[in-house]
């Protein structure tokens, strides 16, 4: 009852509310909505996030990753007391490792230390038939290991939250997941076995591959970074050179917990820049792209509802899908690559189209202004990284935890990283 009464006593402070004029209070506006829908919306039993709200729906387990990074986000913006935030992630991580692991198609939450992608939210099992999925495994997480690096002081629950979290990394079995020689395969399913595709190319997996080589107890081959990278596309958008991928999350979920500038590996040196730069590159080139579609300051494209599907949309070169669909995360999330252009985007944004588009929690997940539809959702996935990328942005509190992570250390010195703050 308490929590639920805090929720609305949030929706009548904040719904009506406009945004404030100053830019610092509007960042610390939009963080502390976009903190509450992961306060707010966890399930009190099984500690889980839902991937979308209001529309009642089940838990994405990379939502609950995003969540466990807002967690500490929220504590050290005082949005919620240290003690608060470190009681709810310690009674996270521990549903999460009583959640019961096995290869049976029903009643299970997962298998070798994975989590299938989607978890019912009162039973925490299997939804349906979805996939024991390697990403939305490596979002979570992250999530764990940031928790492990921030929640470091000498007390039990701290002290707890740390061992927890080994735990619940330690026991993933990633090398299980190799099937074809040094590539990770995107899932498995209990009635067909693991997918025919692996991760391959420069995308949002880049975290997956890091997390499996820095695995104390399961590790990859080393070779597992190159064979990842083979099928990398350098090429030319909106005149940005850059690896090249469409949707702006491939740019961004990565990013979100590792700070890759400075660092540099084989595969990108000769290039001569770092994987920050071709992220802040290939939003340059989507803002280039957007504006001149949808007028000054409203661009973006990236995965996230439309009038009619949820589709992964985006815009490179050799690749346009571009419905007319704008998701705010995908330029408030790049706010760590191109801080003017991205605020600039979040004021026009909540300047031309009002509480239609920000609201109780924040941005809902997207708009499509031709078809004249305004999401009624917001979604995990892309709220995690707004206000993970706001912190970064203004504090840099996700990175310097993470860099102080051995095993996020460990994986990318095995990935061949080099120079920077690894140094």
């Amino acid at each position: 009852m308490k929590q639920l009464a805090a929720a609305v006593a949030l929706v009548l402070i904040v719904s009506c509310a406009t945004a404030p004029l100053n830019e610092s209070a509007l960042l610390d506006d939009v963080e502390q909505r976009t903190f509450h829908f992961f306060w707010d919306l966890t399930d009190p039993n099984t500690h889980l996030i839902p991937d979308r709200a209001p529309t009642e729906s089940f838990s994405s387990i990379a939502a609950v990753g995003f969540g466990l990074t807002a967690y500490g986000i929220g504590a050290e913006r005082g949005y919620v007391t240290r003690d608060a935030a470190a009681q709810r992630t310690l009674a996270t991580l521990q549903s999460l490792l009583a959640m019961k692991q096995g290869p049976e198609p029903p009643g299970v939450s997962g298998y070798k230390g994975f989590f299938y992608h989607f978890l019912d939210m009162k039973t925490a099992e299997r939804f349906k038939d979805v996939e024991l999925s390697t990403v939305d495994t490596s979002l979570l997480m992250a999530g764990v290991l940031f928790t492990q690096s921030y929640f470091d002081r000498n007390n039990a629950t701290e002290k707890a939250i740390r061992d927890t979290a080994e735990t619940l990394y330690e026991r993933i079995e990633w090398d299980w997941e190799v099937i074809r020689p040094n590539a990770i395969s995107m899932g498995w399913t209990p009635e067909n076995g693991f997918h025919t595709y692996d991760w391959r190319g420069y995308n949002e997996a880049m975290i997956v591959i890091i997390l499996a080589l820095g695995s104390p107890t399961h590790p990859v081959d080393p070779a597992a970074w190159a064979e990842y990278h083979k099928s990398d596309k350098w090429g030319t958008f909106e005149g940005q050179q850059h690896f090249l991928f469409a949707p702006l999350f491939g740019h961004q979920y990565s990013h979100v917990w590792i700070d890759f500038r400075g660092i540099q590996d084989d595969n990108i040196r000769p290039h001569g820049i770092d994987y920050f730069e071709n992220s802040r590159r290939a939003t340059v080139a989507q803002w280039a792209y957007g504006t001149r579609k949808y007028g000054a300051n409203i661009w973006g494209l990236t995965a996230c509802d439309g009038p009619h599907d949820y589709a992964a949309r985006g815009a490179t070169h050799g690749d346009i899908r571009d419905d007319g669909t704008i998701a705010p995360t995908a330029a408030i999330s790049s706010i760590v690559f191109t801080p003017d252009l991205s605020k600039a985007a979040m004021r026009a944004m909540i300047d031309q189209y009002g509480d239609r588009l920000y609201k109780t929690y924040g941005f809902v997940d997207a708009f499509n202004v031709s078809e004249n539809w305004f999401d009624k959702d917001y979604l995990g996935i892309d709220q995690g990284p707004i206000i993970a990328m706001i912190e970064n942005h203004r504090s840099e509190l996700v990175w310097k935890t993470m860099r102080k992570n051995p095993h996020i250390v460990r994986g990318l010195k095995r990935a061949g990283f080099s120079g920077g703050w690894l140094e």
